[in-house]
């Protein structure tokens, strides 16, 4: 008798999972203690998580920040904290999304996992009809010279926390605070303030209006997923349990 053959479909790996946790509007703190939790928890068999958020008023200060770049905080809190770079700002309005990939367990270097963070940004923007790239000077992108988003990572056991800020409408105020990311001078720009338009699958405009900060989420949710190989996405709307 012959061998049948079967088409099953290939189990799905856990570099292929993925949960993705939609928190609202929450504290700076809070989240920051949680992932430094979730990553010293982890282990090989735990799947990469992404957290997708906003946070109310606050400056960090990375293991690089140097005073000077703060320049009149007001009554906006600074928090020094342990990823890379310098001061920036996090504020109502703007996109916050934290990425805890296992980049020992994908065999992918720190700019590697830079590289794909960033790719995913322009991509979003792409999709609204804003030209962006990025600088090899300088982490984040940009739409020519001006800043729409900030990178800031840590790296523990192999593992990424922190991760990246999207300015889509906020005040953008606070950001003249300070030297952003310690470049004095530095022009912010956001994607409410571009002419932007939504565009369908021909890169043609298919609608226009204003800038939702959701749609903007789940935009930038696909092209992460899709930058990372996730096959199984999960979703969730509270912080995990430890």
């Amino acid at each position: 008798m012959g061998t049948e053959v079967t088409d099953q479909p290939s189990p799905v790996t856990v570099n292929q999972q993925l949960t993705v946790r939609a928190l609202g509007t929450v504290d700076y703190v809070p989240v920051w203690e949680a992932m430094k939790s979730f990553t010293d928890s982890r282990d090989g068999g735990t799947a990469d998580e992404i957290w997708v958020l906003q946070h109310p008023s606050v400056f960090t200060q990375g293991q690089a920040g140097k005073s000077e770049h703060v320049l009149v905080p007001g009554d906006i809190p600074v928090v020094p904290v342990d990823r890379g770079g310098q001061v920036t700002y996090h504020g109502p309005g703007q996109l916050v999304a934290y990425i805890m990939v296992d980049i020992k367990r994908r065999n992918i270097g720190v700019r590697v996992l830079v590289s794909l963070i960033e790719q995913a940004i322009v991509e979003t923007l792409s999709f609204y009809g804003v030209e962006a790239a990025a600088r090899k000077d300088a982490p984040g992108v940009y739409v020519g010279e001006a800043k729409i988003a900030s990178l800031g990572l840590r790296i523990r056991k192999g593992r990424s926390f922190h991760g990246l800020s999207l300015n889509v409408d906020m005040d953008l105020e606070p950001f003249s605070r300070i030297n952003p990311c310690g470049y004095q001078g530095m022009k912010i720009v956001q994607l409410s303030g571009l002419n932007t338009k939504i565009l369908d699958g021909n890169d043609s405009p298919s609608q226009e209006g204003p800038v939702l900060i959701d749609h903007v989420a789940e935009i930038l949710q696909s092209k992460l997923e899709k930058a990372f190989g996730y096959e199984v996405v999960n979703l969730a709307r509270e912080l995990p349990n430890f």
